[in-house]
């Protein structure tokens, strides 16, 4: 019988694996975005997932983002001696303005 499972690990109002300076930024809320960090199972996990890697992947699907706000993050596991196990982060981008490139960000 497959196991298939979610639970919910952590509900943030604000994260970042990102060194921000909030005093000098320009922050605006940017789209909804997702972050995963999965290994393969092949009976038993070959590895270990990482939240931050799931953090991180989903602030760096935009080059302005610094950060996430109203985050969610969950853990995963779809496995019948063939599967996965991962971790999932999802949340509003915190996008600084004050980035160089980044002043006419519009998302």
């Amino acid at each position: 019988m497959p196991i298939n499972s979610a639970q919910r690990v952590a509900d943030f109002t604000l994260a970042s694996t990102k060194n921000i300076d909030i005093n000098k930024g320009d922050f605006v809320k940017g789209p909804r975005v997702k972050g995963e960090d999965s290994k393969p199972v092949i009976i038993f996990p070959l590895g270990i997932p990482n939240v931050k890697e799931a953090a991180d992947k989903a602030i760096e699907s935009d080059k302005c983002a610094v950060g996430l706000t109203d985050v969610t993050a969950d853990s995963v596991v779809f496995s019948f001696l063939i599967g996965y196990i991962a971790y999932e982060v999802e949340g509003d981008l915190v996008i600084d303005k004050k980035i160089s490139g980044c002043e006419n960000w519009q998302g």
